[in-house]
């Protein structure tokens, strides 16, 4: 495992990432997406994984934050799968069930270089504040693709949207926490590879 920068500029924004697995090259999250609700998912996120995370984005949000939420999770998820490397020495596998009030999510990641989404939520709004929350999908698909992994995420119930989705940005957080725990050196898979 290792630290990455990753960016991506398009037409439409501008990513800048920095990640640090190892929490011994950034000292601190900074996150700024120029998306109030996004940055308080991401900053939850880092804090609940261990993550270090530094996040800048700038994109064309006269439009709407479909693009620039898109685009961080498609390069945080480059720079995730860059950094987990060849997938050694880990527990590969992460599973966290977490309650926010009265919200409860499960979710269950595998780091194997195989990427596969599931989303079972359903938001009792359509927005959160400004933020339309079907863009939570979208931000989950990119990251689980683009960094090549198994991603499973399913609320079993709640009445607030904020809740739901901070219960679920949380339960990844704590999955992330589980599957990069040390196991050994080896690949954990009986293929000897991921």
């Amino acid at each position: 495992m290792k630290t990455v920068e990753k960016k991506r500029y398009t037409l439409e924004t501008e990513v800048e990432i920095k990640l640090d697995l190892t929490g011994e090259w950034l000292e601190e999250n900074v996150i700024n997406t120029g998306i109030g609700f996004l940055d308080h998912m991401l900053e939850l996120f880092a804090y609940h994984s261990g993550i270090k995370l530094q996040v800048e984005a700038r994109g064309d949000l006269e439009v709407d934050y479909h693009h620039t939420v898109e685009d961080i999770g498609i390069t945080l998820g480059e720079a995730l799968d860059e950094a987990l490397e060849d997938r050694r020495g880990m527990a590969r596998y992460g599973e966290a069930t977490i309650p926010m009030e009265e919200a409860l999510t499960q979710v269950v990641i595998d780091l194997a270089k195989r990427p596969y989404f599931v989303f079972l939520v359903n938001f009792p709004t359509e927005k959160i504040g400004g933020f339309d929350v079907e863009l939570i999908e979208e931000f989950l698909r990119a990251l689980a693709v683009n960094g090549r992994f198994t991603l499973h995420v399913r609320n079993f119930y709640g009445k607030n949207s904020h809740h739901i989705a901070e219960s679920v940005f949380k339960a990844l957080a704590h999955a992330f926490r589980k599957a990069l725990s040390p196991l050994s050196q080896e690949v954990f898979s009986t293929k000897g590879i991921l």
